[in-house]
This record gives C-alpha cells, structure tokens and sequence, in this order.
C-alpha cells in the first residue's frame, strides 16, 4: 500500500469515526447516574465573606434540564445557617429542589456574593441536533470546569 493510499485509508476511518460518534450522540437517549445537580458551600465561607473577601463559591445562574438534570441539591459544609429562597439551611444539612417546568427561577442566596442566584431550568432536548447540542455544551463545560 503505497503512503498516499493509507492517508486516504486514514482520512476515510477518522472520517466516518467522527460520523458515528456524532450519529450516536444525536439520537441515543439522554442520561445520567444522578439527577441532583450538587453544589457545595465549603466551610468557612461565611468567616471569610464577614472578613471582607470577596468569594464566590456558586454560579450566578445554575443550569438544570429536566429529565436529565433537574433536581438542585445544595449542602451547606459551613458554621452558619445559609438561607436559599424560604428555606434556612442548617450547618451539616442538605437541601433537595426538584424542578418539573422549564423556566428561569430566581432566589435569594446567603451563600452567593450578590445575594441571589438564578436556576435556567431547560425542556429535555426531543430533537437529535438539540440533544448533539446539549451534549456539546455539556462536555464544554466539564472541560471548563478542569481549566
């Protein structure tokens, strides 16, 4: 086989490789091991706030899909109590939201610098290019998240 004809060879597997994956990441079903979507106040976050640091230890909007990832779950490893829309969560305790309609909620957050924090709750995607979507911008944040 000459070189130029294994390029091609090459080209052609890397080619319908890429294909496949993007075949099946368009129309296999959405899933996940855990429907919570876990965030975590570390301790000492409220000292640190009280000392005039500036830390910010949650998303400003936190984005959830229902079906997939629809259930907020926030675990307060702090000293204080920390307050999360009408619900005081107490040190060591955590609190479970489930979401069922897609919408942008808001709330007021203890634990977050500006005093709120909003969850973007997204309809499952039904189609294969919404659901190649969501798994792209699913990988890039993981990705984000590393760096």
């Amino acid at each position: 086989m000459s070189l130029r004809r294994f390029w091609h060879v090459l080209l052609l597997v890397a080619t319908l490789s890429a294909l496949g994956t993007m075949g099946w990441a368009a129309f296999a079903p959405l899933s996940a091991e855990s429907r919570d979507e876990l965030f975590e106040i570390p301790k000492g976050t409220w000292a640190r706030r009280m000392a005039g640091d500036k830390v910010e230890i949650l998303p400003s909007e936190v984005r959830l899909t229902l079906g997939v990832k629809d259930v907020l779950l926030l675990r307060n490893l702090d000293e204080v109590p920390q307050i999360f829309g009408p619900t005081l969560i107490m040190p060591g305790q955590s609190f479970r939201l489930p979401f069922d309609v897609a919408s942008r909620y808001d709330f007021a957050c203890s634990a977050h610098a500006s005093g709120e924090m909003s969850v973007l709750v997204a309809p499952m995607p039904a189609t294969p290019v919404e659901r190649l979507r969501w798994r792209a911008d699913a990988a890039y944040a993981a990705l984000k998240k590393q760096f």
